[in-house]
Order: structure tokens, then C-alpha cells, then sequence
């Protein structure tokens, strides 16, 4: 038995009512709750600080070596670093870094396929420390970390390797700006132009305004038929429903920001905002694992068809026409906060606002198709959700 096996072993023998490190350290291709709960329960523990400052170096380290024992190649020549300058020193002779990010390639299989590349990504700094409060971030963003880490896991161990390579990134500084994944764009491992598609998740443990319990979010397929494709065409595992909505509901909210920007076709997961959002009380307690694992495995098998499938999604000039699938989803979420108010208190101005939005969405339902005015009216509905009552 290897030296480390032992010790893990020996620290489980002695506590057997916490497995959570033998679970972290278990290597599989199966995802299971008990080993996502591991991973967001040690991320977000006094260890790492809030994940910010000498947190987030230390978290660096964590998640390298986690790449390494599944022997993925490091993204970035002979590293899994790769520093984010500070915007002062950018360009100029004088090193100054704010943050890293983390990252791993799994090299496709076919020949013809190998150089195209499909990224799947998710950030993971925090808020750290104000003065003796901890933010410990589970939802925000150790949840996606610990999908993103046994993704990862299981195409390093499965036997049949994906045709096109797979990028594993996990980025720095999104909380200040979306720092990391814009300069991972501006600087990435492979040549964007062979980059099909990136999927990148933040917060998938929770439930929108704490009514949406068994949805999970889908943003960007508005912008790619082959992508919508893809969202229609994989089942969600029982007990999840995928909310399809379009990314310029919610503005450039994480780090798919700088990929729509550039247009390469992207999905955001998320299973949204809720009241513990960067609180204190963003505890991993709080998160429902049995979500987590059923969002990682659809995560897991759209990125299976995107690094098998012949073809690959490209990016639609115009994006794709507003459709009752988006109405519905934003319907079924104030009905339910106008409902459960039990779960989701409202003044009585914000629910005279919900009411209202209620109102308008049922119309648009029953007259069953979406008008560009009723699109627009959305849009900033939507927004004007977000800023006011969510």
C-alpha cells in the first residue's frame, strides 16, 4: 500500500464519521455525490481562506496537483499555471501577477480530430477573508470546481478517449472582473479558432430564489444552432429539468464573457441566484449534492458528444429567434416566488413588480408565439428581476 493510500486510510480509521478526505482522494470514472461533496467541502473550508490572496495560491496547488495524479498534460507547455498579469504591468518589462489559472489537456484520439478542442471550465476564487468573516463560497464557486475536477476525472480513467482534446480550466479572478478567463482567451494553449465549443459552470448546487429545485440554467444556445441542438437532444438524469434562457437575460455575469466575445460558441450552467449569494452563509451544508452529481453527469455527457461527434458547432451571426422555451422558464420561476413565499419573502412593491411580469408572460403564453417587442419587454424584465428582487 503507497505511503499516501495509508495515511488517508489511517485519518479515516481514526475519524470514520467523516470520509470526506477518503472520498476526495478516491480516483474512478464514476461521479458520486459522496466525492463532489468532498471536494466542495474541502474548498470551502478555513484551509483555503475564502479562496482569495494566499488562499487562492494555495487552492492553485490543489488543483495542479489533483491534474497531475490524473495525469493530464499541463495546458500551458510544462505547467498547469498560467499568471494574469496585472493590468498596470501588462506588456512591460516589470512582473506583476494577480492571480493564475489552473489547467489540463486530455489529447484527442483521432488523428484528423485531435487538433480542435472543446474547453470545459469553471472558476474558482472567491472573496476570501473582510477582516475575521470567512466567504467561504460553496455555491459560488466550489460547487463547479468540484463538477469541473471529476469531469476531468472521468476521461482521464475511462477507457475510450474522446476524438478532440479537452481543456480543463480552472480560472482566478473572475470575481474581480472576469480577470482570468479574459486573458485565457487572449492567450489560450491551442488556437482559438480550434475551439468548438467552451461549457463553463458557476454555482450548480443551490435553487434560484430558493423555488427552482430541480432546474438547472442553460444560457448560450441562442447563439449556435448546433449547441441548441445539443441542449434538446441530451436528457437531463431523472430529477433534473433544464431551464433554457438566453445569456443576454442576465447581461455577462461569469466567465463565458470573454469566449461570446470572441464567438466561440458557449453554454453557461447555473442553478442561479439565491439569498446566501456571496454571503457568509454560502456554507456546504447548504448544497444539494444529489443536484450536483445529476448536473455534472449532463455536463459529463454533452462534453462526450462534443469531443466524439463528427461535426462540431459554429457560431450563428445572428442568433437564434426568441422562442416560448424561454418564456416558460422565466414564467415558471415568478409563479413559483409569487407561490412560495415561504422560501422567498417579497415586499409588497416587488410583488406587485412579479405580478406584473407574471401577467405579460401569460399573455405571451397563450398567444403562443414571441413577438420582437415581447423579446425586448424580457430582456429588460429580466434585468430589471435580477438588480430588484432576486
Amino acid at each position: 500500500m503507497a505511503a499516501s493510500t495509508w495515511l488517508l486510510m489511517s485519518l479515516w480509521m481514526a475519524n470514520p464519521g467523516d470520509i470526506s478526505i477518503v472520498d476526495e482522494a478516491e480516483l474512478s470514472p464514476a461521479i458520486h455525490q459522496r466525492e463532489l461533496r468532498a471536494h466542495v467541502y474541502r474548498l470551502a473550508s478555513p484551509e483555503f481562506l475564502g479562496r482569495s490572496g494566499p488562499g487562492a495560491a494555495r487552492t492553485s496547488f490543489h488543483l495542479a496537483e489533483a491534474f497531475q495524479k490524473l495525469k493530464l498534460k499541463p495546458a500551458f507547455g510544462e505547467s498547469y499555471y498560467q499568471s494574469i498579469p496585472s493590468l498596470l504591468n501588462e506588456g512591460t518589462d516589470k512582473a506583476s501577477f494577480i492571480g493564475r489559472n489552473v489547467g489540463a489537456l486530455l489529447p484527442g484520439s483521432d488523428p484528423k480530430l485531435k487538433d480542435e478542442w472543446i474547453l470545459l471550465c469553471a472558476h474558482y476564487d472567491h472573496l476570501g477573508k473582510q477582516g475575521k468573516t470567512l466567504y467561504p463560497g460553496a455555491d459560488d464557486n466550489a460547487t463547479g470546481v468540484a463538477m469541473l475536477l471529476e469531469v476531468a476525472e472521468y476521461f482521464a480513467l475511462t477507457k475510450d478517449k474522446p476524438r478532440r482534446t479537452i481543456a480543463f480550466l480552472s480560472f482566478d479572478q473572475e470575481e474581480t472582473g472576469l480577470r482570468g478567463s479574459t486573458y485565457f482567451a487572449a492567450h489560450p494553449p491551442m488556437p482559438l479558432r480550434q475551439l468548438k465549443a467552451c461549457l463553463t459552470a458557476d454555482m450548480l448546487g443551490r435553487s434560484m430564489a430558493n423555488v427552482m429545485d430541480e432546474y438547472v440554467f442553460v444560457l448560450g444556445s441562442e447563439c449556435s444552432t448546433g449547441l441548441r441542438k445539443l441542449v434538446e437532444k441530451t436528457p437531463p438524469p431523472e430529477g433534473l429539468k433544464i431551464g433554457r434562457l438566453g445569456a443576454d437575460l442576465v447581461g455577462t455575469r461569469s466567465d463565458y464573457g470573454p469566449f461570446r466575445d470572441r464567438r466561440v460558441p458557449f453554454l453557461f450552467f447555473s442553478t442561479g441566484q439565491h439569498p446566501d449569494y456571496h454571503s457568509p452563509s454560502d456554507l456546504p451544508e447548504r448544497v444539494d449534492y444529489r443536484k450536483l452529481q445529476r448536473i455534472s453527469l449532463l455536463i459529463r455527457d454533452m462534453v462526450k458528444r462534443l469531443s466524439n461527434e463528427d461535426g462540431s458547432p459554429s457560431w450563428n451571426e445572428k442568433p437564434l429567434p426568441p422562442d416560448l422555451e424561454e418564456v416558460r422558464t422565466v414564467a415558471e420561476l415568478v409563479t413559483r416566488v409569487l407561490l412560495r413565499q415561504d422560501k422567498f419573502a417579497l415586499t409588497e412593491k416587488k410583488r406587485e413588480l412579479v405580478e406584473g411580469v407574471q401577467q405579460r408572460l401569460s399573455k405571451i403564453l397563450k398567444q403562443g408565439e414571441v413577438a420582437a417587442a415581447d423579446r425586448s419587454w424580457l430582456l429588460w424584465n429580466a434585468r430589471l428581476l435580477l438588480v430588484t428582487v432576486f
